[in-house]
């Protein structure tokens, strides 16, 4: 079941929020400084890809660092990031059959907002 929703995910939605977050990836590496950002980023862009079967989990060694970042991130990346999801998941819920993709589209905006100090790991 998860391989079938990763593929219509991929499909109608995953392939551009990913691509949503390598562009922001892409310019975080450029600029030097933000290359933790963009590392971030290529990191959840893979989520995007293929969401079902995997879940977001704090890290115990994030520090006062992350905040600082998720701060930074939030205001140049994260809150556009958020809004795409926020936009693609109603127009998912709209039809029955999109609707258990559109609650992932929800479940991903916390990730978007605030990916420092987070990690992604298989559901067993």
């Amino acid at each position: 079941m998860r391989v079938l929703l990763n593929i219509i995910w991929l499909l109608l939605c995953g392939f551009w929020m990913a691509l949503g977050y390598l562009v922001a990836g892409v310019i975080c590496c450029i600029l030097i400084v933000t290359i933790p950002f963009g590392l971030a980023s290529f990191r959840i862009a893979n989520y995007a890809l293929w969401p079902f079967g995997r879940t977001v989990v704090d890290r115990r060694d994030a520090g006062a660092a992350s905040c600082l970042g998720n701060v930074i991130w939030f205001v140049f990346a994260g809150l556009w990031l958020a809004i795409g999801h926020v936009f693609t998941g109603i127009a998912l819920c709209v039809t029955i059959v999109g609707i258990p993709l559109g609650i992932a589209n929800f479940k991903m905006i916390p990730v978007s907002l605030m990916p420092l100090g987070k990690e992604i790991v298989e559901i067993p």
